[in-house]
């Protein structure tokens, strides 16, 4: 069990008129506001901090603070907006979360930037440093996580992807070729698949990580690519997190 704090808050949407969601908040055992802490900001929060699941973000966390192996770090675990009186049949919770995590453009950038981080973060002392702030998320999540550093590469410069939906949902799967000709952006990044992972109409979701890995490759992106045989799940990313999260923050301990 952790020792630290974690605090539920719900956002009412500007950006996403209509919407209201949930994030919490974490405070690890031992921050004092002298502190300037490390942030990491995970999408579909309550897959990463729920007790019935591998992940168990905030014990990993506690777990590597205790050991010096990273700094002090807050997380914010963002569940995806919802309708609160849906509108249209297809304002389904999924839809919603498509729209903000698949989509290439920096709406959803903006929306972390501008509305949720400063509540979210209001009276804390966290690092501005892109080196010290790391986004994640699984599938969706995972791209959206991506693209948040691929607009904002000065906010965040650590990437988290679990099973990232690298695929043409919302024309994420061209990531890959904008990575190949645009200049190098400022970004590190951990991510995992697998060989059972998704295949669907959309795309093959192992053959898009690797296609993400080999542009990496060939741009000269510091990065670190997990292939195993798990399916489309967060079993493998929970074997994986500790060692993830360290090797993200690897120069960080002062």
């Amino acid at each position: 069990m952790y020792k630290g704090n974690l605090i539920k808050h719900s956002l009412h949407s500007d950006f996403y008129l209509g919407t209201v969601r949930d994030y919490w908040l974490y405070i690890p055992a031992g921050y004092t506001a002298d502190t300037c802490a490390n942030l990491m900001v995970f999408q579909d929060g309550f897959y990463y901090i729920d007790e019935t699941k591998p992940m168990q973000v905030p014990i990993v966390i506690e777990q590597l603070i205790a050991e010096n192996l990273i700094p002090q770090t807050i997380c914010i675990f963002i569940n995806p907006g919802i309708f609160e009186v849906p509108s249209k049949a297809e304002h389904h919770p999924d839809t919603q979360r498509s729209l903000e995590y698949d989509a290439m453009n920096d709406q959803y950038t903006r929306f972390l930037l501008n509305e949720l981080l400063p509540q979210a973060l209001d009276g804390l002392n966290v690092s501005n440093s892109p080196e010290d702030r790391a986004i994640v998320g699984f599938s969706s999540g995972g791209i959206c996580a991506w693209s948040v550093a691929w607009h904002r590469p000065d906010m965040f410069g650590k990437v988290l992807s679990h099973c990232g939906s690298f695929v043409d949902i919302r024309g994420g799967g061209n990531f890959p070729y904008l990575i190949r000709n645009e200049i190098v952006k400022p970004i590190k990044m951990y991510f995992q698949s697998g060989e059972n992972d998704l295949d669907t109409k959309y795309g093959n979701w192992a053959l898009g990580n690797k296609q993400m890995a080999a542009a990496l490759k060939f741009k000269g992106y510091d990065y670190h690519f997990e292939f195993g045989e798990q399916g489309h799940n967060l079993i493998h990313g929970a074997e994986l997190l500790a060692d993830s999260i360290k090797w993200l923050f690897s120069k960080s301990i002062k």
